[in-house]
């Protein structure tokens, strides 16, 4: 089969031949329609990730065909279209992954590629409204962001909440999310156009992090966050204890600008925040993500579709922050 292999770090991916796969006994193979990518895949290529192995197929986010199926695994999956959890071993702790979690595209071979080979347990079927490439989008981005906002954040309809970084795939999809939940929802970018396509479609206001007084402009046009969903961290972020409102929660799932400094404890006591961190999510989020996406008809925002031989271009729009959604492969 065709695949997108990455060869050592600061490497291009490379268009290679590479052995079919064979189903183990509880796994399938499934023939790829779309992929995505995700932060994940930069930074592995950039040598920042844990864990690094080459050569690699990377690649998390994946929606197809099953095509083949272990002798443990029902039948009735083979020609069924689906898209993968790519979490792994998440454990019997619902509050927490065990040390044997793992994410599909390293160390396992991932989704840049023709096939890929998953245990059956992993799959999920397609929503019918959906495309390959919207429904390619959704999974590591859309888990992260339900967990993030719902399970962690517990989101409410009506609640006030705040989205940081709009324009990254998983912030656009916990934006949607909060929006289908009927919360009213604000956002911040670091570009205007961002912005004004985040209001487009459905965010009541929002503000340009790059200005000084970003956290100000908010404060003109609402009084504070019930909720505000974080991945940039850095020095901004105790601007975020100044917007939470008595009682609020803040989620933090990244920390792109770095650790912050200059945190007021005061702040979080006297308030009574809740300050929550949250990775990926376990196969229940993953679920009920799905269930979400089915009942409110939610369709993923696509930024750039690229060809599967071009995804080293797809992974340099990536690192150049110029998407508004998710970035996908179309695999022929």
């Amino acid at each position: 089969m065709k695949a997108m292999v990455l060869e050592g770090i600061n490497q291009p991916l490379v268009l290679q031949d590479t052995p079919d796969l064979q189903p183990g006994e509880n796994e399938v193979i499934v023939a790829l329609s779309a992929a995505a990518l995700n932060h994940r895949d930069v930074w592995i290529q950039k040598g920042q990730y844990a864990g690094l192995k080459f050569p690699i197929i990377l690649g998390s986010d994946g929606a197809g065909v099953v095509a083949q199926v272990g002798s443990a695994v029902s039948r009735e999956w083979l020609g069924k279209e689906v898209i993968i959890n790519p979490g792994m071993d998440w454990g019997d702790n619902l509050r927490a992954q065990t040390r044997k979690f793992k994410i599909l595209g390293l160390p396992d071979n991932g989704t840049f590629a023709q096939a890929v080979k998953v245990p059956a347990e992993n799959l999920f079927e397609k929503p019918a409204h959906l495309s390959y490439e919207q429904a390619a989008t959704l999974p590591l981005g859309g888990v992260t962001a339900y967990r993030s906002l719902i399970t962690r954040g517990n989101l409410k309809a009506g609640e006030r909440v705040l989205i940081t970084g709009v324009g990254g795939g998983v912030a656009v999809l916990a934006f949607q999310f909060a929006v289908a939940t009927r919360a009213q929802v604000y956002v911040t970018s670091g570009s205007d156009a961002k912005l004004e396509r985040a209001k487009q479609l459905g965010a009541v206001g929002g503000a340009n992090y790059r200005a000084d007084d970003w956290d100000k402009q908010l404060r003109t046009q609402i009084d504070g966050f019930d909720v505000i969903v974080d991945s940039a961290g850095g020095d901004g972020f105790p601007k975020l204890l100044d917007l939470a409102l008595p009682g609020g929660r803040i989620i933090s799932f990244g920390a792109t600008l770095g650790n912050p400094k200059g945190i007021d404890l005061r702040r979080i006591f006297w308030k009574q925040l809740n300050l929550c961190g949250s990775t990926m999510g376990t196969p229940e989020d993953f679920a009920l993500m799905m269930e979400l996406v089915k009942e409110k008809r939610i369709q993923p925002v696509v930024d750039k579709v690229f060809p599967l031989a071009d995804a080293q271009a797809a992974l340099d729009r990536m690192s150049a922050a110029e998407q508004f959604g998710k970035i996908v492969l179309s695999i022929a």
